[in-house]
């Protein structure tokens, strides 16, 4: 683990969409990592979900996706995971960098707090990109690869802020 102020790895995943075997391998490569924290951008979809997140060895903070049939049950399963709530939801990490967590880019239309770096999904796509204010957005693409084949997560270090696309059919990194 590091030091304070001395940056931290955190693993980013969103729209699981039940997949379940590709869900348990996300956990296992933010494990193997060592990623201190997980920010989630919505879409677990079903209750079911959430027990293979236990395995982590970190809190998560993540939002709501369009697709979520259970708020409630969902919003109990993450009761001791961490935070999951309505987007856009801000977290700052240890060593200062300022979140924001959103399941569409236009969920931040009327967001008040400043940030650094956006987390968001809903294309099923990964994807790195700055806005004009030089803030950078990441996508990790889709966890459950049902819409493109591709199942993915990132990993972020916050000291460099590069991202990583990690395949989750390969522990190589995935082309972006």
């Amino acid at each position: 683990m590091r030091g304070y102020n001395t940056g931290m790895l955190l693993g980013i995943f969103a729209d699981s969409h039940d997949h379940l075997d590709h869900l348990r391998r996300a956990v296992e490569v933010f494990n193997a990592a060592g990623c201190e924290h997980v920010l989630f951008a919505g879409d677990l979809v079903s209750t079911f979900c959430t027990p293979p997140l236990r395995k982590l060895k970190c809190k998560i903070t993540g939002c709501y996706g369009d697709n979520e049939g259970n708020k409630p049950g969902l919003q109990a399963g993450f009761s001791i995971l961490g935070t999951l709530a309505e987007a856009p939801v801000y977290w700052t990490s240890p060593d200062g960098v300022r979140f924001v967590i959103v399941h569409m880019e236009r969920q931040l239309r009327g967001a008040s707090d400043d940030f650094d770096v956006c987390v968001y999904a809903h294309t099923h796509k990964p994807r790195l990109h700055r806005d004009e204010r030089g803030r950078l957005f990441l996508n990790p693409g889709e966890t459950s690869g049902w819409t493109f084949g591709q199942p993915t997560v990132m990993l972020f270090d916050t000291v460099t802020r590069q991202p990583q696309v990690v395949s989750l059919l390969a522990e190589q990194p995935a082309a972006s």
